[in-house]
């Protein structure tokens, strides 16, 4: 039987980690075309750090920047853990302060392109 290679048993280790964040882009992307979708319906203009963070996501700028999906997934698991439950009345406002704190994370990570 041929043994792993380092790179092979890396790959490996760390596959599930891997698909977790692809999921989670996945999502993301959809919900940064959502957020602008709501902003266009309601005639109102989208905040620069909102928009840049729907960016991110929407042109795969996580691909070229290592690290920077991890980072935006750590916040948005604190998210989930310190906001407030979604209901139909917070929905909205509690997606933008999701977004809004992706750009405060990139921004200080350095990947603010």
């Amino acid at each position: 039987m041929k043994r792993r290679t380092p790179e092979e048993r890396y790959q490996y280790a760390i596959r599930k980690q891997q698909k977790a964040l692809e999921e989670f882009a996945a999502h993301e992307i959809e919900w940064a075309g959502d957020l602008i979708a709501w902003y266009r319906l309601n005639k109102m203009e989208i905040p620069d750090d909102e928009y840049r963070a729907c960016a991110f996501f929407i042109n795969n700028e996580y691909l070229r920047k290592p690290g920077s999906l991890s980072l935006v997934y750590s916040m948005y698991l604190r998210c989930r853990r310190e906001l407030p439950e979604v209901t139909k009345e917070t929905a909205f406002d509690l997606l933008a302060f999701r977004y809004k704190s992706y750009a405060m994370v990139l921004k200080k990570g350095g990947y603010d392109g």
